[in-house]
């Protein structure tokens, strides 16, 4: 499991595990059964507090993502998202259109002017150019 922080994106830390662990499931890149890194591991390869990992994990767990057994660790919930879930899916977007709306308030660009952006770079991507 690869997970990347950004901590000056605007987003904590710990939902930002929560979101890219939900990305990982809903796009099947983490099947049910799946075992995912020990708090402390998970905590020393992005080099944060653990009990950071901690709330992400205890999070995930509450909405039935993950499931922790007492010395077995913690694992994808076999009743977890469904792979590619539209729910899910936009759930995931809404959380980084969040992070990019504050950056861009905090960088005065203008709500039309980031749209415009947004509409470009999609249809550069979406066109193949």
């Amino acid at each position: 499991m690869h997970i990347h922080i950004t901590p000056k994106d605007g987003v904590p830390i710990y939902r930002q595990i929560i979101q890219q662990v939900k990305y990982l499931v809903a796009s099947g890149r983490l099947a049910p059964g799946e075992e995912i890194p020990p708090i402390r591991t998970l905590a020393k390869q992005l080099i944060i507090n653990p009990n950071t990992v901690a709330r992400a994990y205890r999070d995930l767990e509450s909405e039935g993502v993950v499931e922790s057994k007492q010395g077995s660790g913690t694992s994808i919930s076999q009743n977890g998202l469904s792979p590619l879930a539209r729910k899910e899916k936009l759930s995931i977007l809404t959380d980084r259109c969040d992070a990019l709306v504050s950056e861009s308030i905090q960088l005065n660009i203008e709500r039309d002017t980031l749209i415009d952006i947004i509409k470009r770079r999609y249809d550069d991507m979406y066109t193949g150019e």
